[in-house]
């Protein structure tokens, strides 16, 4: 589809020449019967200029084409206006144009708006602590928690204050759908003031994706999700659940930097011998679940109490992430491959299909 779009606008450019050639009798243009000026020559000129100049710009993933395009499809509905008779079905090109150039300028704004949500979660977190985890700061954990944080590298490193983390999965929207969608997404997380960010675009099918935005700070969350980045589907937060529930997405997910385990708002019980139970309080805000560890003390699920849904239509169910498949970033060894699944009356709904490729720790300008 991306090539197709190419092709339209470089088609459409090319026939703006055929204005600029009449004027100046570079070719004999038969199909074109009206009068057209030099200066209107150069008009034609410019816009094949702005509409090629968009089509480089689109193919090579600039994300401001959008710009080029609109400029050039407002001269060129110019031209087709003053010259209707000849150009009225030039209009065509330029819808199909104008619209892309909308949702890709909804995707910037969207992206745009994420970046300055990061930035601020970032400025808000600690950048000069050096501080070693030892075991002397563990030694108050639960056995399975104090081998867990041996086992990954933790200790004896510096703590973790900040991530940022690359995914790509397979998502499904409920449990009859049959197909899953492809989804890249990025995560930033701050240890401090614990907060996170999660930007997703989902492809649904050629031309159709949604961008979403998960967001916990200030012990308060925030769902978003655009269809084509443009029109809300979802649009969520500040309420009791849906700030419940995102403060437990980032706790089951501190198994990407374990050094935020021993953090003060964070309380360990043991279970048994490979089980453990947290329970994380921040600004008002509590959410408890357990963690579940193999016998080499890698950790291998998470299970809480999490709302499905959002606002009044959200209901209490079991949610589970299992994770498998572990490599090292940064001297820390974690979990890059699992799932997310919701426990229903009626069976298991594994929506999200997960791996991780790429992390950085303490990086503030990610």
């Amino acid at each position: 589809m991306k090539w197709i779009f190419f092709f339209i606008v470089l088609v459409h450019a090319l026939i703006h020449l055929l204005g600029f050639f009449k004027a100046f009798q570079l070719a004999e243009i038969n199909q074109l019967t009206q009068h057209i000026s030099k200066p209107m020559g150069i008009l034609w000129l410019f816009a094949f200029i702005l509409f090629l100049a968009a089509a480089i710009q689109f193919i090579i993933n600039h994300n401001l084409w959008w710009i080029t395009g609109l400029a050039a499809v407002i001269l060129s509905q110019i031209l087709i206006i003053l010259f209707w008779q000849d150009a009225k079905f030039g209009m065509i090109p330029n819808i199909i144009i104008l619209l892309v150039a909308i949702v890709a300028f909804s995707g910037w704004s969207f992206n745009r708006d994420v970046k300055s949500e990061v930035m601020e979660m970032l400025s808000e977190n600690s950048v000069d602590k050096k501080e070693i985890l030892t075991e002397e700061k563990i030694s108050h954990l639960p056995p399975v928690i104090q081998k867990w944080l041996k086992n990954s590298g933790a200790v004896g490193r510096e703590k973790i204050h900040s991530v940022y983390l690359k995914q790509r999965g397979k998502i499904r929207m409920k449990p009859e759908q049959e197909n899953w969608y492809d989804a890249q997404a990025e995560q930033w997380f701050t240890v401090d003031n614990p907060a996170f960010i999660w930007k997703v675009k989902v492809d649904m099918m050629p031309l159709v994706f949604f961008s979403g935005r998960d967001k916990f700070s200030d012990g308060k969350g925030s769902m978003l999700i655009k269809i084509l980045s443009v029109i809300n589907i979802v649009n969520s937060s500040d309420n009791e659940k849906i700030n419940q529930g995102t403060l437990q997405r980032y706790l089951g997910e501190i198994v990407w930097f374990p050094t935020a385990a021993v953090s003060p708002y964070i309380k360990w019980e043991e279970v048994d011998s490979m089980t453990a139970k947290a329970t994380m309080t921040y600004k008002g805000t509590t959410g408890s679940a357990l963690f579940y560890f193999n016998e080499n003390g890698d950790f291998v699920k998470f299970s809480a109490m999490r709302y499905m849904g959002t606002d009044n239509d959200s209901q209490l169910k079991e949610w589970t992430i299992t994770l498998n498949e572990y490599k090292i970033y940064d001297g820390i060894k974690i979990p890059v491959k699992g799932e997310a699944t919701w426990k229903l009356n009626n069976g298991n709904f594994t929506w999200y299909n997960l791996e991780i490729f790429d992390v950085k720790y303490n990086q503030e300008n990610n």
